[in-house]
């Protein structure tokens, strides 16, 4: 059986080589990812996903900014040379997603529901990756390119100032997207066996 989703499943890979060259508006982009966060499943319905959505100068300035904050990080001049490539390379793309977790929803729900509070974090981070598959299946249906990073914890607080994100707002990755400037090499998989076992 094959069905118009696996075909999008197979679509959706992570592109490094990324662009400006898009047909959409920023209007219609938002509008996706909107869509296609607020669609995406959650636990109790709780909705903890949160995004912001950059472009222009703003998505410029996440890459700058994470540069900047790696540079401590990074040993030695040529892996930071290494590291300015790899940022750059999302920076030449047309916009960024930041995902966040509402914090407080999590919370409140370990007070509301105490017979499952140890797993409303972990649900949260369920949450997420719908969230994150759903947006980045729908830009590759739109013939957009994108990749996950995750920086966090690294750039949490200059992200947190620069962008005016409230304090119950936890990062969790970031999904630069854009033009499909070259395409992602051959997918390796495992084998079946090792992955699942049915019984009938």
């Amino acid at each position: 059986m094959t069905t118009q989703f696996t075909a999008l499943q197979q679509q959706r890979r992570t592109i490094y080589a990324l662009g400006k060259s898009v047909n959409q508006s920023n209007a219609e982009i938002v509008d996706l990812i909107e869509s296609a966060v607020k669609l995406a499943p959650s636990a109790f319905n709780n909705q903890t996903t949160r995004a912001v959505i950059l472009f222009n100068q703003y998505h410029d300035q996440l890459w700058d900014m994470t540069a900047d904050r790696l540079k401590s990080e990074v040993p030695t001049e040529a892996a930071y040379q290494k590291t300015v490539e790899k940022l750059n390379s999302f920076k030449a793309g047309y916009g960024t997603i930041l995902y966040f977790t509402d914090t407080s929803i999590v919370k409140q729900n370990e007070v509301d529901f105490p017979l499952y509070a140890a797993n409303f974090a972990d649900w949260a981070e369920q949450a997420q990756g719908n969230a994150q598959y759903s947006v980045w299946t729908s830009l590759a249906e739109n013939k957009l390119g994108a990749s996950l990073q995750h920086y966090n914890p690294l750039i949490d607080d200059q992200v947190a100032k620069t962008f005016d994100i409230p304090a119950n707002w936890k990062l969790r990755a970031q999904m630069p997207f854009g033009s499909i400037e070259a395409e992602a090499g051959d997918k390796e998989f495992m084998a079946d066996a090792d992955r699942f076992k049915i019984f009938e």
